[in-house]
């Protein structure tokens, strides 16, 4: 028996390049509609931004508090070194050691708070060494020191006005021991 030799089989030449089809064309409207979309998105985003973060406008009457406070300057203030006193005795010695800052109405009333220093602080002092622990420890108490503090400074400064540039006090520490 003759053994028949398998017959060699070439493999199909490629398809040329000429008859190969065409990769398809991206078609440039789906970029243009892309960046239409994007810039949509970031107009509206820019005007609910714009919408939200604006100053309201004042509501028709709004009277003179609204005209005020868009004309108001940032507040000033000045702060005092702490002040370290011993308290009136009721169970034994207390110490009462606080810092205050002082809210002013303009630079003036900071050169007159700077002119008078010596008398506010002693003022200052006198009045915290009257005070009792039980006086000083509540809420009550804190505030009313704090409007006798504010009338302490208005008095060391000498002036026609009876508030001499001082609006406000702030207690910024407050240690009872």
């Amino acid at each position: 028996m003759a053994t028949a030799k398998p017959a060699l089989r070439t493999a199909p030449p490629p398809p040329a390049a000429e008859d190969a089809p065409a990769p398809p064309k991206k078609s440039r409207r789906w970029l243009i509609v892309g960046i239409v979309v994007a810039l949509v998105l970031l107009a509206g985003g820019g005007a609910a931004a714009w919408y939200f973060l604006s100053a309201k406008a004042p509501a028709p009457g709004a009277g003179a508090t609204d005209a005020r406070t868009a004309d108001a300057k940032p507040p000033t203030f000045v702060t005092l070194e702490p002040f370290t006193v011993n308290l009136q005795q009721e169970n034994g010695d207390h110490f009462l050691q606080t810092g205050l800052v002082i809210q002013v109405a303009d630079a003036k009333a900071v050169d007159a708070m700077k002119t008078y220093m010596p008398i506010i602080r002693n003022k200052i002092l006198l009045l915290l060494s009257s005070k009792t622990p039980s006086e000083l420890a509540s809420l009550d108490g804190k505030k009313k020191l704090v409007g006798e503090l504010i009338a302490s400074v208005r008095e060391s400064i000498p002036g026609t006005t009876p508030e001499r540039g001082i609006e406000n006090a702030f207690i910024s520490t407050f240690v009872i021991q």
